[in-house]
C-alpha cells in the first residue's frame, strides 16, 4: 500500500494518494489490490465511524497516466483482451472497493480531479471541494470512454442531463460550477478544506455505529431497486436496530434532555 497512506484521529480515519509528483494518477499494477486493502482494513474496524478520502499536493487525482497510455506501457500495453482483462482487475477493483464501503466516505477534493480521478470522487458519499478543485471527465478528449464505470456514477450524482454536458464536451468546470451542479456539497478555502472534511467526519461519526451503516447500505440500494423492495429492505433493518442498545440509549438521551453515547451495540 506504497502509495496510500492511512492515518487515524479518533474515530475517522484518513485515506491519501500519495502520488504527487505524477498528480496523483490511478491505474498502475496492484492498485486496485491496494484500494481493496485499505477499504477492507476500515470496514473491518467498527469503531471507525467516517472516513476520508484526499490526494497529497496539487491534485486530488489526475486520473490515468497519459504518459503510459502514450507509450502504450503498463496498463495500457498489449492486445485489446488484455487491456480489457487490467481494467477488469486492476481499475474495478479501485471502484468496486470504494463503492462498496460500508463506512460513510468523504471525498475533500483538494485539486484536480479529472477522469478517473472525478469518478473516483463520484463514489464518496460526501464531497467537498478546495476552492482550487476542478472536475472533468475528459475521457473523449483522449479517444477514451469511462472505463470505471463513470458512466453509471456521475447521473447519479448530477442528473443525466449535466453528466451528458460534461462528457460529451469534455469540459473541465471550477469548483463554484461543481457547486452549482451538485457535484460537491460545499466549496472551502484551501487552508480550510481538511479541517471542513474533519469536522464533518467526526459529526457523523458521532451516530450510532450499526444504524449508520446501515443507513448508507440503503441509500445504495435505493439506486438500482424498486421502492416496493426499499420498503420491505427498510422494514427488516428497522426491526433489528429496535433491538439495539444504541436505539434505547438515543430515546432515553431524548427523554432525559442530554446528548447521547453510542457504543455501537
Amino acid at each position: 500500500m506504497t502509495f496510500l497512506s492511512l492515518e487515524r484521529a479518533g474515530p475517522v480515519v484518513t485515506l491519501t494518494i500519495e502520488r504527487p509528483d505524477v498528480m496523483n494518477a490511478l491505474g498502475e499494477d496492484g492498485d486496485g489490490a491496494a484500494f481493496e486493502a485499505a477499504c477492507a482494513e476500515i470496514a473491518a474496524d467498527r469503531s471507525i465511524g467516517c472516513a476520508i478520502l484526499t490526494g497529497r499536493g496539487r491534485a486530488f487525482s489526475a486520473g490515468g497516466n497519459v504518459k503510459a497510455m502514450a507509450d502504450k506501457a503498463g496498463a495500457f500495453s498489449g492486445a485489446p483482451h488484455m487491456i480489457r482483462d487490467r481494467y477488469r482487475q486492476n481499475i474495478h477493483r479501485i471502484a468496486r472497493a470504494l463503492h462498496a464501503m460500508e463506512t460513510p466516505l468523504i471525498a475533500a477534493v483538494n485539486g484536480a480531479a479529472i477522469g478517473l480521478g472525478c469518478d473516483v470522487a463520484c463514489m464518496a458519499d460526501i464531497r467537498i471541494a478546495s476552492e482550487h478543485a476542478k472536475f472533468g471527465v475528459t475521457f473523449l478528449k483522449l479517444g477514451l470512454i469511462p472505463g470505471d464505470g463513470g458512466a453509471w456514477l456521475l447521473p447519479r450524482v448530477i442528473g443525466q442531463s449535466r453528466a451528458a454536458e460534461l462528457l460529451f464536451t469534455g469540459d473541465v468546470i471550477d469548483a463554484r460550477t461543481a457547486l452549482e451542479w451538485g457535484l460537491v456539497s460545499r466549496v472551502v478555502d484551501s487552508d480550510a478544506l481538511m479541517g471542513e472534511a474533519m469536522a464533518l467526519a467526526k459529526k457523523i461519526a458521532q451516530q450510532p455505529p450499526q444504524a449508520l451503516r446501515l443507513a448508507k447500505t440503503l441509500m445504495r440500494q435505493g439506486q438500482t431497486t424498486t421502492y416496493d423492495t426499499l420498503l420491505e429492505l427498510s422494514a427488516a433493518a428497522q426491526a433489528l436496530m429496535h433491538h439495539t442498545a444504541d436505539h434505547h440509549e438515543g430515546v432515553a438521551a431524548i427523554l432525559e434532555k442530554r446528548a447521547p453515547t453510542f457504543r455501537g451495540e
